[in-house]
């Protein structure tokens, strides 16, 4: 079970783990024992509300498939426990962010004085320049 919110909660029977080799430097650790996990979520068939299967599905991210289905791939830790956690850690980051809403940026405008001092540094630098010149006799 995953607690997204207060209200908002995702049986485990909705979550499909399997456990993979892991990448990487390991040794005999890695070659033997599948200590790596691939979390499958399907949008679609799962029981989030509505409003946020919609965002999820028209969020942007390479985890999420065309068919709409997330794949998160945990292997982080040498253990299946701590991979899993991290797993469902990373599933909730991604709902969560996926349906929080941007605050629409607003256009600005640098103040009257912020422009007279921006000119008044580059007049002086320009100046400060131009006496590096060649020296005529």
């Amino acid at each position: 079970m995953l607690q997204l919110t207060r209200n908002i909660v995702i049986p485990e029977r909705e979550l499909e783990f399997s456990a993979i080799r892991a990448q990487g430097a390991g040794g005999q650790n890695v070659n033997k024992v599948s200590t790596a996990i691939h979390l499958r979520f399907d949008i679609k068939r799962s029981s989030l509300p509505e409003n946020y299967k919609e965002r999820l599905l028209s969020y942007k991210d390479q985890r999420i498939t065309q068919d709409g289905v997330v794949i998160i791939k945990a292997q982080q830790f040498r253990s299946q426990e701590k991979n899993k956690e991290e797993a469902l850690q990373r599933l909730k980051q991604l709902i969560l962010q996926a349906n929080t809403v941007q605050k629409p940026r607003r256009a600005t405008k640098p103040s009257k004085s912020s422009q007279l001092k921006r000119l008044d540094s580059k007049e002086r630098k320009g100046k400060i320049k131009a006496l590096r010149g060649r020296v005529i006799d």
